[in-house]
């Protein structure tokens, strides 16, 4: 049995080993939540790799879920915060690896956004009890999905803005039937319910995010209309084919016929 040859690609760069060691204290570790709302309607679209992709500077830039907030790792896990997304500019991203969290201290600034999905069992304190403590920490914008439009929340897209240490609603805008978006000022993205769906516009380029779902059928799309152009091309190639055979037999009979000897 032949063995298929794996193809060549260059190795990820190794880390850096003279960089000095650290002592920054972990924060708590917590158990994952038995939740689907988050692979459904975040993780399994692909918007974290979008919306990294998107932005950018690796280094200085995060986007993840399910990362805890905090003043500092030590705090109690009552004074911790857990959103769906956390989305933080300017930091310093190698760190919040590393402890497993975000301290607000350590990066003297909170987290830029925050977004929550729809979930029973946390429906109450995403509306009730985290408005407050996200204020307090500090995070200029904070979104609440809901796939279900005011089944969880009591609507289906709701955002606020701080406004002097004080969250203040979003404008929602209808775009049509069951569509629905508010500016992220801090993201400079539309924050999108669509017939059920989690989405992120980019209002300067004018086209939404790419996520696994639209890269997998744009390039089906692209595949099919290449596959269209190959075929209308050989199409064409026959029927000029064609033709010209048929031209050269015309000829060829004429020929034939002006070289007949008269009767």
């Amino acid at each position: 049995m032949t063995t298929a040859k794996r193809p060549a690609r260059a190795p990820l760069p190794a880390p850096a080993t003279d960089s000095p060691a650290r002592s920054r204290i972990r924060f708590p570790e917590f158990r994952p939540r038995v939740d689907m709302q988050n692979s459904l309607y975040l993780n399994d679209p692909g918007h974290i790799p979008a919306l990294r992709t998107h932005f950018g500077f690796p280094d200085t830039t995060i986007v993840l879920g399910e990362v805890p907030i905090g003043w500092n790792a030590t705090g109690e896990r009552r004074g911790l915060r857990i959103p769906d997304l956390l989305i933080a500019f300017n930091i310093e991203r190698a760190a919040v690896i590393e402890v497993m969290g975000y301290s607000i201290n350590e990066h003297g600034k909170p987290p830029d956004f925050v977004l929550e999905i729809a979930s029973p069992t946390t429906a109450r304190r995403d509306e009730i009890e985290k408005p407050g403590d996200y204020a307090e920490f500090g995070v200029p914008e904070y979104c609440r999905f809901d796939h279900e439009w005011g089944r969880s929340y009591a609507t289906g897209l709701a955002g606020d803005s701080l406004d002097n240490g004080v969250y203040q609603p979003i404008p929602i805008r209808q775009a049509g039937a069951s569509m629905y978006w508010g500016r992220s000022a801090v993201l400079n993205l539309d924050v999108c319910w669509e017939h059920g769906e989690l989405r992120f516009y980019d209002p300067t380029a004018q086209h939404y995010l790419d996520t696994y779902d639209t890269t997998h059928y744009a390039r089906i799309a692209a595949e099919d209309a290449r596959d269209a152009e190959q075929a209308a091309r050989i199409a064409a190639e026959s029927e000029r084919d064609a033709a010209e055979a048929q031209v050269a037999e015309l000829q060829a009979e004429i020929r034939r016929l002006r070289a007949a000897p008269p009767h």
